[in-house]
């Protein structure tokens, strides 16, 4: 019934990208048509030893396009490593698992994935995100040999504020919340497996900060 249910909000996600309608005469007022942008959680690549056993190792980016003054698509490239099973949530008690290493793997999943996403402007800088990331996924044990292989479908939505910076306002920061969940992610070697299914296929009000460059 999970699976279901995620199957017919990726469909819902996808027909989005499929309706949209471009006026030609709107592109032409765009300052910039193009902008890429990343997450703050990348700084984790500079202030957390890579090699931590917490280290989520993560690396996204978004290249976008501005359609017109409301719509906006883009392509997303994500790879990640994780420790423990990304359902558990705030009231799970997230920050007490972390601190007692209770519901840590015994090693970690890569995932990684390119993906679409798409951005429609609300009203001023507020906009609401739909994003599909197919992810390659990737078990390892504690020494780092690999020891299976999956496959996941992971969607997230966001509703955040865009701000640009500077005079020319190619600068700008989207701060925002978003939920997620996942699907086909049923290949997972025993152990691994066990925690999994004992957490939720979602999350939900993760904040998060992007920043980037328009062109």
């Amino acid at each position: 019934m999970k699976n279901l249910l995620s199957i017919v909000l990726s469909f819902c996600t996808l027909s989005a990208f499929t309706q949209i309608n471009v006026p030609v005469e709107e592109e032409t007022d765009l300052a910039y048509k193009y902008r890429v942008s990343t997450t703050y959680i990348m700084t984790d690549l500079f202030l957390v030893d890579w090699n931590k056993r917490t280290s989520t190792q993560m690396i996204e980016f978004h290249v976008k396009r501005n359609l017109d003054k409301k719509n906006i698509v883009g392509v997303k490239f994500a790879t990640w490593r994780l420790f423990q099973p990304m359902g558990i949530t705030w009231w799970d008690g997230l920050l007490d698992k972390l601190e007692t290493e209770s519901e840590f793997y015994q090693g970690h999943v890569r995932e990684t994935g390119i993906g679409i996403t798409y951005q429609r402007m609300l009203w001023k800088g507020l906009f609401a995100t739909a994003e599909i990331l197919p992810q390659f996924q990737k078990y390892l044990d504690l020494d780092g040999n690999k020891i299976g292989n999956g496959f996941k479908i992971y969607n997230s939505y966001h509703l955040g504020y865009h701000i640009s910076f500077g005079k020319k306002k190619r600068i700008f920061i989207e701060p925002q919340v978003h939920c997620q969940h996942w699907m086909l992610d049923n290949n997972a070697p025993d152990g691994f497996k066990e925690l999994d299914d004992k957490w939720r296929n979602y999350f939900l009000f993760e904040p998060n900060i992007y920043f980037g460059v328009k062109f």
